[in-house]
């Protein structure tokens, strides 16, 4: 954990010249303002005003004043640079003016819930699972929907184009203090899956939004262009970022662990899941946040829309991975990477920490495939579905108190009002399928 005395020095040390201020704004978009090395003091002072447009996703004719404040245990050298004149960045929360949280600021968000479960006796880790497309770009350096290879899951090179692009992509997160469990391509065409191992919540938030960048600098210096949106090729799987996330007793301790309760799970598992259950298709509206999104989100038989839970079924919503122990753990698998990992996290976490405290027990976890099922097999499952589009996730969002709470009144109006918006412009648009489907027979 490095004190500003600390960041100064390790500034001076690395011959830094720049330093990028980021953040992240309401839609989990990064943003960043770049000052000189010789502001850095005033700076970690909490003396970088700016204005609220940035953080709230759009311009408008009367903002309020912001103040960046950096956390110094997230500085961090960007490897890529020169040495000499280096490029840092500090990752921001952002405050008023007086000091006090902006509500705007989605990590504060996470922040508060952490402090919630920490005041009832628990921490969270969480690692990922980050998937994303490599394509080719066109003369202009836009990007096209050209996969970079034809490989399949777990393919070598050269039938795996990607590797040397994704090695670099390792070693640079590695670089720059990430914990890489694995990589390796996915199931289509030129997608690659890299995982982070577990650390504390806020931390793997920070990680991921740094991630997602690092990820793109790499493939553009190889002439690549990566993509996370969530499904951009008819026909080829979509890109997951799976969340495993576990619960740590503030004394020591899993707290998902019980080795003598069924599959090794303690009550708090249990209870765990079932609040995240309860809240998943509200949740759904933050961690699957564009139109596009849910055309990943279809029935079949790898794809988590069904609202259950299960060791080994991976088309339930949540997944707990056969490691007992300390390495107990919930996978949540329907989240995507187009979402804001501080409010995806804190939505989960919140509602899991709710399921605990009302002792809410899940339905019994589902072993069959619920894909091969029937409507009234899975009902007698208690097994629900996630929403089908986005504004059925908003309506869920909209009824559900708690997550509401969560977000706070600030963010959630905002976001809920950019994202009807959204869903009214793919409306309100012919898209190709409608031509080809209805063009040459009306």
């Amino acid at each position: 954990m490095y004190t500003r005395e600390d960041v100064l020095e390790k500034a001076r040390e690395s011959n830094v010249k720049f330093i990028r201020l980021q953040f992240t704004d309401i839609f989990g978009m990064l943003k960043n303002i770049a000052v000189t090395v010789e502001d850095l003091p005033r700076i970690l002072a909490g003396e970088m005003i700016f204005d609220s447009s940035v953080v709230e996703g759009q311009v408008r004719n009367r903002e309020r004043d912001i103040v960046l404040l950096p956390e110094p245990s997230t500085f961090v050298v960007f490897p890529w640079r020169p040495r000499e004149g280096a490029v840092a960045r500090l990752i921001c929360d952002v405050a008023n003016p007086d000091g006090t949280p902006y509500p705007g600021c989605s990590r504060n968000v996470l922040k508060k819930v952490l402090e919630r479960a920490a005041r009832r006796g628990f921490t969270a880790r969480v690692g990922t699972e980050a998937e994303f497309y490599l394509f080719h770009t066109d003369e202009k350096g836009n990007p096209t929907t050209d996969t970079h290879d034809r490989a399949g899951f777990c393919d070598l090179t050269p039938v795996d184009q990607g590797e040397n692009a994704r090695r670099d992509m390792v070693l640079t997160l590695e670089e720059m203090d990430f914990e890489i469990g694995s990589s390796h391509h996915e199931l289509g065409h030129g997608q690659h899956e890299i995982v982070l191992k577990q650390e504390h919540a806020l931390g793997m938030a920070d990680k991921v939004v740094t991630f997602k960048f690092v990820v793109r600098t790499i493939a553009q210096r190889h002439g690549l262009y990566a993509s996370f949106m969530p499904k951009p090729i008819n026909g080829m799987p979509g890109s997951a970022l799976h969340w495993h996330i576990s619960l740590d007793r503030l004394g020591g301790g899993n707290a998902l662990f019980a080795a003598a309760q069924p599959m090794g799970l303690s009550d708090e598992a249990r209870f765990f899941i079932g609040g995240m259950l309860a809240h998943i298709q509200a949740i759904t509206a933050l961690t699957n946040p564009t139109v596009n999104s849910y055309k990943r989100l279809v029935p079949g038989d790898l794809s988590p829309t069904y609202v259950a839970w299960s060791e080994h079924n991976r088309n339930t919503v949540i997944r707990v991975p056969a490691h007992r122990g300390e390495q107990t753990r919930v996978e949540v698998r329907n989240p995507d990477p187009a979402c804001n990992p501080y409010l995806a996290l804190a939505s989960m976490i919140e509602a899991g920490m709710d399921g605990i405290a009302r002792g809410a027990p899940p339905p019994p976890p589902v072993a069959e495939n619920l894909f091969q099922m029937d409507n009234s097999q899975r009902e007698a499952l208690q097994v629900g579905c996630l929403p089908r589009h986005l504004q059925e996730a908003l309506d869920e969002l909209e009824a559900d108190q708690l997550i509401r709470e969560t977000l706070g009144e600030y963010i959630y109006q905002r976001f809920a009002k950019a994202k009807r918006q959204e869903w009214e412009r793919y409306q309100n648009n012919v898209h190709p399928w409608e031509l080809r489907e209805y063009l040459g027979i009306f």
